[in-house]
């Protein structure tokens, strides 16, 4: 090898790559993935729940389960399977939309 092809070879030399670190990865990314997924698993949970707790709380409101044997009662198996919305988006805007809890209306006063 001549001196000439020695310099072009030094010159070029950084040019390759690290074989060293080729191939190293970082788990960082993969962590923060996996936060992602499980809070977006939490956030669809907690809608779920939302969902539910509204349904019900809409069907005690407008008094869809009544008891059918004790007057003044609540069916305890109709709020489990009661539909008081037409679809669970409906639940879930209203109670995204109403944070704090209505006043009820005054005793005596129409």
């Amino acid at each position: 090898m001549s001196d000439v092809e020695g310099k072009i070879l030094k010159m070029y030399d950084k040019s390759m790559p690290d074989e060293e670190h080729l191939f190293d990865s970082s788990n960082w990314n993969h962590l923060a993935w996996c936060i992602v997924v499980v809070l977006a698993g939490l956030v669809f949970w907690l809608a779920i729940a939302l969902v539910n707790a509204e349904n019900q709380r809409n069907a005690l409101m407008t008094n869809r389960c009544p008891d059918p044997v004790f007057k003044g009662e609540l069916d305890r198996q109709c709020l489990l399977t009661v539909h008081s919305r037409e679809h669970w988006w409906q639940h879930l805007f209203y109670a995204m939309g109403h944070v704090k809890p209505e006043a009820p209306a005054p005793v005596g006063r129409r």
